[in-house]
């Protein structure tokens, strides 16, 4: 089996890829339908159970979003690519800003940030100037965004109105630009395989989610009297329970194990040796995951179950940016600790 997907030429290779991850995302599809339908019918189970179940689906659709955008983007191409991410970033940080209060003295700087900065940001992406498109947001348009608000005299609440913009421009815009500018890394004897480099960043930022997130919700620290140690020890007092219930170091650290684990198995798609995939993951999940703690400290500030306009979800991902929040933040790191490593 190794030596025929050796014999196949890079982009069969990237296609054969989907072929499995679409293939599995199908049976695991199937069969939590067939256990809805069984629940449905005959009720066994008791109501934790069913928000379990319910979690899992978010979880599924999540997993299938992300499947369905890399497989769009590879497949139409490194530009298609980058325009897909560009309009991904436009409704996310739409999202951020949607829900948060702005005023008249915000409509310029809003204007700056949807219709210049992102558009340039990603044109810069789309061009490889990777020198000038890393600086571009956090020295440019930092700059930029404040003396634009102060043109527009309005001074009541100046420093919290353009934090809450340059902090949105950063996480949406910033953040996501990242994801297509892996697919123009170029390593030697890699070349047209820089899909698998996307690929292998969300996978493991999404397993090492997925995992925290199950064991957080599974073990709870209310829960824990009577259990066996292993599950005593999973079962946590909340690090920081204002900001998630479902955050602990123990949940975190097996997230971050089996993420990297995983990464680490996965090597053979990458240019990396065994240990520097092992390393890579660590960095992204790191990243990811407590990014996506950032992000939920920035719900609760705004009193917000999701980013999401319509439903509550006990995961809270209904919106597009809590699909995204990890992979903003793990985006940037890696792809600058892959260029710093390896000088490419």
């Amino acid at each position: 089996m190794n030596q025929f997907l050796r014999s196949l030429t890079p982009t069969q290779q990237v296609a054969a890829l989907f072929v499995i991850v679409f293939g599995l995302l199908t049976i695991v599809s199937v069969a939590t339908l067939l256990v809805g339908f069984r629940e449905r019918r005959n009720a066994a189970r008791n109501e934790a159970w069913q928000r379990e179940l319910q979690d899992f689906r978010n979880l599924l659709r999540t997993s299938w979003f992300m499947a369905a955008i890399f497989w769009i983007g590879w497949a139409l191409g490194e530009t298609v690519a980058t325009l897909l991410f560009g309009l991904i970033a436009f409704l996310a940080l739409r999202e951020f800003i949607t829900l948060s209060p702005t005023r008249r003295g915000d409509h310029r700087s809003l204007i700056l940030a949807f219709f210049v900065v992102l558009p340039i940001q990603f044109i810069l992406v789309g061009t490889a100037r990777f020198d000038l498109f890393t600086v571009f947001i956090p020295v440019y348009v930092f700059i930029a965004i404040p003396v634009v608000s102060a043109l527009a005299n309005d001074p009541s609440q100046f420093l919290e109105r353009n934090a809450k913009l340059q902090w949105g421009i950063m996480v949406c815009v910033y953040g996501m630009s990242h994801v297509p500018a892996l697919l123009l890394l170029s390593f030697p004897g890699y070349e047209g395989k820089s899909a698998f480099l996307v690929f292998f960043l969300v996978f493991v930022v999404q397993t090492c989610m997925v995992v925290q997130h199950l064991i957080g919700r599974r073990f709870t620290y209310s829960a824990a009297e009577g259990r066996p140690p292993l599950q005593r020890w999973l079962a946590r007092e909340p690090f920081a329970p204002n900001v998630s219930r479902s955050f602990n170091w123990a949940s975190w650290g097996v997230g971050m194990a089996i993420a990297s684990l995983v990464g680490a198995l996965m090597s053979f798609i990458t240019p990396f040796r065994f240990d520097q995939a092992l390393a890579m993951a660590l960095i992204a999940c790191v990243a990811g995951s407590m990014g996506h703690l950032v992000m939920k400290a920035l719900k609760r500030d705004r009193g917000i179950p999701n980013w999401g306009q319509k439903g509550v979800g006990v995961t809270g991902a209904n919106g597009l940016l809590d699909r995204v929040d990890a992979l903003c933040f793990a985006a940037p790191i890696f792809f600058h600790s892959v260029r710093w490593y390896f000088g490419v």
